[in-house]
């Protein structure tokens, strides 16, 4: 196999400069001694991880001045953890998760290029409950909803590791599966809302989807 192409880029969220490094494309593929395929990620899926996607781009611009004082934060399914890196830049108590083998070491280069603090990261899947990762106070999470059966563990993700007192921000690119997602929180107990971003000047094309809100 032949190695991994990487993309450096600067992304900018009002005055604040934020490094990261990428996968050059989604044509990337570099499976060291299988170790992805046992976990079940296929050769198509692998490197979708390690790019920007627009629904990351609108959830980190969210998370530049929402509001995080004191609160646990958890990124679900991070991926390159672009607002993990934002919420870093901000001293926030960030934790970050994923399932993908190559996910921690990506966010591990990108907080040294951004000179931040370690930020602490668990490899996990929706259904794994022996992983002491905790509780958190805000839950985040960008384009999750993509199989038939994501609503439902997710979902049960999430209220496995909210507080009592919870918001949780969900960025959905509009796949038609958020319905579904929303009518589980809410049958858990969390109220619901949604919004589309209010600037997206940052995007390439229309953001089409949706930041879903909830709470209890």
């Amino acid at each position: 196999m032949s190695s991994l192409r990487i993309r450096y880029q600067t992304i900018e969220f009002k005055d604040v400069d934020i490094h990261v490094r990428t996968l050059r494309d989604t044509l990337q593929y570099l499976d060291v001694n299988g170790v992805a395929e046992k976990l079940g990620i296929s050769s198509a899926t692998w490197p979708l991880f390690g790019v920007i996607w627009p629904s990351g781009k609108v959830l980190a611009h969210h998370m530049i001045d929402y509001e995080v004082d004191g609160k646990q934060i958890l990124e679900v399914g991070c991926g390159i953890g672009l607002a993990s890196l934002v919420l870093n830049h901000r001293l926030a108590d960030i934790t970050s998760t994923d399932y993908h083998p190559e996910a921690e070491p990506f966010l591990m280069e990108n907080v040294k290029l951004n000179k931040g603090k370690k930020i602490p990261f668990i490899r996990m899947g929706w259904c794994d409950s022996n992983i002491n990762l905790g509780t958190f106070d805000l839950i985040i999470g960008s384009d999750l909803l993509y199989e038939p059966d994501h609503a439902e563990l997710l979902s049960g993700f999430i209220d496995h590791h909210a507080n009592q007192h919870c918001e949780v921000i969900i960025v959905d690119p509009g796949r038609g599966k958020h319905a579904r997602f929303s009518k589980k929180m809410v049958n858990l107990g969390y109220s619901h809302t949604q919004s589309k971003p209010v600037d997206t000047n940052y995007l390439v094309r229309p953001f089409k989807g949706q930041i879903l809100s909830y709470s209890r």
